[in-house]
């Protein structure tokens, strides 16, 4: 697909301008983080809401999110407490992660959407690398629209300031968190 600067809809086909609702069934925000230097942690929130608007073009577009962070699921129930606790995400006093888009330009072929990204009561800008997957009919009579969206972040920027050191120096947790989404979005009536 491709942006071009005044945000045409060049390269995609089927867009629909409109305001659509995330679909929490086909979609998923996850997330990796190395883990004692040798493998990466895997893990995804389960329960999330969001609206989209697509504008006239692309660029035009808008993007809100509220994450619940006590959801999170990483494969392991003991884990996902201890990142619950206030050694991570600390849900009893934040418990929600959200984002709020300002912006969308284009970038190498595709987008970029910027926005402000509030975890543990610290707003930051986050950039989202953005791919639009398509856009069309579903078999029940409505329309559909697919992104994929990335991101790096640094945990620490977001107050999130657990440390444990192994005995080779090497560090128990990154502070770089990688972002991955997949969304499906459903154009509301």
């Amino acid at each position: 697909m491709t942006a071009t600067d005044t945000g045409t809809l060049a390269g995609i086909p089927g867009y629909v301008a409109g305001t659509w609702s995330i679909d929490p069934v086909h979609t998923e925000v996850g997330f990796a983080v190395r883990h004692m230097m040798v493998s990466k942690v895997r893990g995804r929130f389960r329960t999330f809401s969001g609206e989209i608007v697509t504008g006239a073009g692309p660029l035009g577009s808008s993007v809100t999110a509220e994450i619940d962070l006590s959801s999170i699921d990483t494969g392991n129930e003991q884990r996902d407490a201890h990142i619950r606790s206030a050694d991570f995400f600390e849900v009893e006093a934040y418990p929600t992660m959200t984002y709020r888009s300002t912006g969308v330009r284009p970038h190498r072929g595709g987008y970029i959407l910027d926005g402000k990204l509030t975890l543990k009561g610290v707003t930051k800008d986050v950039p989202l690398t953005l791919e639009l997957n398509g856009f069309g009919p579903d078999p029940y009579g409505g329309t559909r629209a697919g992104f994929t969206a990335t991101a790096e972040i640094n945990r620490r920027d977001f107050g999130v300031n657990f440390t444990a050191v192994m005995e080779t120096g090497g560090a128990v947790v990154s502070d770089k968190v990688t972002i991955h989404l997949e969304i499906e979005a459903v154009l509301q009536p």
